[in-house]
């Protein structure tokens, strides 16, 4: 295996919708993933991307984790954020000594990478367009959206071109940020928004379109924002939502914009329902909660910033995970109680 091959490590919605995009290009990629069923599919049959954007099947190669051999200096980490350390452990062996990894994930993934690998060797990637797994070499591309690449260190030896070359194969307008913690910030609101849509049965739109509960999504949104200023991040926006709507001083109906936004942009997907409402009532496995969410009242609290609506958001995600709840309504009206 060349070191010039592209290592894709988690080959679900994100990766392997970025690696059959890669793979049709020209570039050599393989696609890592822990379920050997997919595994064997994409060997076997190839990859279904399929979708309103475009259907095609692209013939891949895949393998699982442990029969991985060689080194690679470009690697993709698409993986679920809670399995995040576990993984560049596991890819470690496989990381060229000047081998860099791009975190294609939700949440502040690179703080772990990072800590793996050093800040110099760590990409910040921000992907907002929808996609599903489905099942075994199957994968629903719903929509495009904003994709963002950027060095998260000053020190950075300028390696995030590169990423951003391969980046824009997929999505043309693809942006080069020297911003790109204030993308993942961005995403972090718009996260916790989603987060709280996954408390219904109903599409992600539906439940922005709720007036009854537009608090929510504002407190939420609030919450955020007033963490990642407290660090000395400036939030962009994206695909309906804006940062400055949910700054603390903002104007109450500058935030109902923003969630119209949202709910409109969420009208014109096949994705209908979130990645995290997928997990709680289709694949009934635990969510990215923690590592998405719960890290946002970790930072507030070392921040001095309270974060009630995040920290009842996880809490009833948890209940949900753990069978004390179903998924409805009845949760986003608990979440607006004193």
């Amino acid at each position: 295996m060349s070191q010039d091959t592209i290592l894709i490590w988690g080959a679900g919605a994100i990766g392997g919708t970025l690696g059959a995009y890669l793979t049709r290009a020209g570039e050599d990629a393989l696609l890592v993933d822990i379920v050997e069923a997919h595994v064997e599919a994409m060997n076997r049959d190839g990859l279904l991307i399929e979708g309103p954007v475009e259907t095609f099947r692209q013939n891949v190669r895949a393998a699982r984790p442990q029969d991985v051999e060689g080194k690679f200096r470009r690697v993709i980490l698409a993986v679920k954020a809670h399995h995040t350390r576990e993984a560049v452990r596991a890819l470690k062996p496989h990381l060229a000594q000047d081998g860099t990894i791009l975190s294609a994930q939700n949440g502040l993934n690179e703080i772990i990478i990072a800590e793996e690998i050093g800040k110099e060797r760590t990409i910040g990637c921000f992907v907002n367009f929808g996609a599903d797994w489905l099942e075994p070499g199957r994968i629903l591309f719903g929509n495009r959206a904003t994709v963002a690449v950027g060095e998260i260190d000053d020190d950075a030896p300028g390696i995030a071109p590169e990423y951003h070359r391969l980046l824009s194969i997929f999505e043309p307008d693809a942006i080069l940020t020297d911003n790109i913690w204030g993308y993942l910030w961005g995403k972090l609101g718009y996260g916790a928004i989603l987060f709280a849509t996954a408390l219904t049965n109903e599409s992600m739109s539906d439940n922005l379109a709720s007036k009854k509960h537009f608090q929510v999504f504002n407190s939420l949104g609030r919450e955020v924002m007033a963490v990642a200023i407290a660090r000395g991040v400036q939030p962009l926006g994206f695909n309906g939502f804006d940062p400055a709507a949910f700054m603390p001083n903002a104007d109450e109906e500058a935030a109902r914009r923003s969630v119209a936004a949202m709910e409109e942009f969420n009208r014109h997907t096949a994705k209908t329902h979130s990645g995290i409402w997928r997990d709680l009532a289709v694949r009934k496995r635990k969510t990215e909660v923690d590592a998405q969410i719960a890290i946002i009242a970790s930072l507030g609290a070392e921040a001095g910033v309270a974060t009630p609506m995040i920290d009842r958001l996880v809490s009833l995600i948890h209940d949900i995970e753990d069978g004390r709840r179903e998924q409805s309504w009845a949760n986003l009206d608990l979440m607006l109680q004193p």
